[in-house]
């Protein structure tokens, strides 16, 4: 069987280095080349074009544009994002750069093997624990989308819903912010508005399903 021809990149000596003998033990793979940053990235994949290029998304330099560099080149190698980095966000990043796979450090080795032959093929990889908060990002991302664009709130919204939280009635609010009972109830109408909802119980149960970062952040 004809080897698969591999380059490695990765900043820290000892975990190229592990790298390195665990690919050289197994006859089906031979590294080509190895790096630490992504201008040797760059370099190797014009120079090399290995099938398949495992790289250290977190090495000195970008490695996104170099990997994005180097797919409009045409150099017909395959990226295999190799990170202690475990967040969606950072992964689909990488897949828009154009690695066909993500692979958590510290997963097993044959996990690493397998991938290699995977995106060699053709396919694309994704660690298995990745892969759910994948599947998560995406549905959560699609429900705000049907849901349209995201409620916004006023700072003293944002510190009666708190309130609210708290189970503090309309004058208990009124009180503490210093403003009238009237006022309060002014605010509480125009949330249930905004929530398209038709109490105060409703306006509770309906901040509490929003995202944090649709809330205001509190005044200290």
């Amino acid at each position: 069987m004809r080897s698969i021809a591999l380059a490695l990149a990765d900043d820290h000596p000892l975990m190229l280095a592990g790298l390195v003998d665990l690919f050289r033990s197994k006859e089906e793979f031979v590294v080509v080349a190895t790096g630490s940053s992504a201008e040797e990235v760059l370099e190797i994949g014009l120079q090399t074009a290995p099938e398949v290029f495992i790289v250290d998304i977190m090495m000195p330099g970008n490695i996104f544009n170099t990997i994005l560099d180097l797919m409009k080149r045409g150099c017909g190698t395959r990226f295999l994002a190799f990170s202690a980095m475990s967040k969606s966000d950072i992964a689909i990043n990488a897949l828009k750069a154009g690695a066909s796979g993500y692979v958590v450090k510290g997963t097993s080795p044959q996990e690493l093997i397998d991938a290699v032959k995977a995106v060699q093929r053709g396919e694309i990889f994704i660690s298995r624990d990745l892969a759910c908060k994948l599947i998560e990002h995406h549905r959560m991302a699609s429900l705000r989308a049907a849901a349209g664009p995201p409620v916004k709130f006023s700072l003293r919204e944002g510190q009666i819903i708190a309130m609210l939280t708290r189970g503090c009635t309309n004058r208990q609010i009124a009180v503490e912010l210093k403003i009238g009972e009237k006022t309060v109830k002014n605010h509480m109408t125009a949330l249930m508005q905004k929530l398209n909802v038709r109490n105060r119980l409703e306006v509770l149960i309906a901040t509490q399903k929003l995202d944090r970062d649709e809330l205001p952040a509190p005044r200290h």
